[in-house]
């Protein structure tokens, strides 16, 4: 609410850096429709793909982790849950799946982002509830120091404040007074900035950036997990979070390292989504692609285990069959055997007429 606020107020330039992420993503989504109508198959794969590793990855990052053989089935199964960590991932998984059915006819209002909580954050029993009492977020050192990163909104005014930052979305949309996707970051800022949940907020805030993604026409998380994206720039999003968010309450802070970020994060999902579907699907089939991918991205030595949580829902058996194939070919090399054997990638020469 600050942040949409006081660029309504206050934008009258916009950053050299932050031009090039809007420029790349228009241009991006301009192609859009010509890379969905590619592939069907290869499509139906990406967005499998990008389902599992999007309730795996958002959930991860809040240390929310379950067993790698269990992922297929706690995602797309019907089975019992073991525990409360199954019931979270598949909670997000149902989330998700309404905003990927639903896409911009679902609104962004105070509702839906209560229903993608209590999704998001199956079992407990406040799922879909501001939180009640006062919360900070706490960093914990690993030598045992605690700080208090941000003082978050008190919970008495959460729900006026949710509101007023709902509000400051739509009037801003309907004017245009703030580039769209400047807002849609800026939104994502103070959503973390609000903190309105006692739990699940940054898997509640990720929900919304892909809600809000499809409002604005970039239906690029449907292919490419974002939540992945944010988990492997996990350091960059915590530290651009805390650069905002510094003087957030007097609305004197700095928010435009977090929107550079969440628009570098859209602009990497469309560059690897081009790179997915920019070429036609080759023989091998678009689940061997991605794991050959997995590989190829792979630096120094790796382990099978490794590849697999890079492919979640891959079964081990056909990444082990593929890697043994890149063996063959002299692509990969192996030091030792079984599971702790160590795998490095070496790309194949052309040789020269």
């Amino acid at each position: 609410m600050k942040t949409l606020q006081q660029l309504a107020q206050q934008l009258t330039a916009i950053p050299l850096t932050t031009s090039w992420y809007l420029s790349d993503l228009g241009e991006a989504r301009g192609k859009q429709e010509l890379f969905t109508k590619q592939a069907p198959q290869k499509l139906k794969v990406l967005r499998e793909h990008a389902l599992i590793e999007s309730a795996i990855s958002s959930n991860r990052i809040e240390g929310v982790v379950i067993e790698q053989a269990r992922v297929g089935t706690v995602v797309f199964g019907k089975s019992r849950l073991r525990d409360r960590s199954e019931e979270e991932i598949r909670g997000y998984r149902r989330a998700l799946q309404l905003i990927h059915e639903q896409g911009a006819k679902l609104p962004i209002s105070e509702a839906t982002i209560l229903r993608l909580h209590k999704l998001s954050h199956a079992g407990a029993g406040d799922a879909g509830q501001y939180k009640t009492k006062d919360s900070n977020i706490i960093e914990t050192h690993p030598d045992g120091r605690v700080r208090v990163r941000f003082q978050t909104v008190t919970a008495k005014k959460t729900p006026a404040m949710m509101r007023e930052m709902i509000a400051a979305w739509d009037d801003i949309m309907l004017e245009r007074r703030v580039p769209p996707l400047i807002a849609l970051a800026a939104m994502n800022l103070d959503f973390l900035c609000l903190h309105p949940f006692r739990d699940g907020n940054g898997r509640a805030s990720r929900l919304l950036l892909l809600l809000q993604s499809y409002h604005l026409g970039l239906e690029v998380g449907r292919y490419i997990s974002l939540e992945r994206l944010i988990e492997v720039n996990k350091d960059r999003y915590y530290e651009t979070l805390e650069q905002s968010s510094n003087g957030w309450h007097e609305g004197q802070h700095d928010p435009w390292p977090y929107i550079n970020f969440v628009l570098f994060t859209l602009k990497d999902a469309y560059k690897e989504f081009e790179s997915r579907v920019g070429q036609i699907a080759s023989p091998r089939g678009a689940k061997a692609e991605m794991v050959i991918d997995a590989i190829r991205n792979q630096s120094g030595e790796f382990r099978l285990t490794d590849i697999e949580r890079a492919c979640p829902g891959v079964g081990r058996e056909w990444i082990r069959t593929l890697m043994l194939d890149l063996k063959q070919t002299g692509e990969l090399t192996c030091k030792g055997k079984g599971p702790a054997a160590r795998w490095t990638y070496q790309p194949r020469q052309v040789q020269k007429k």
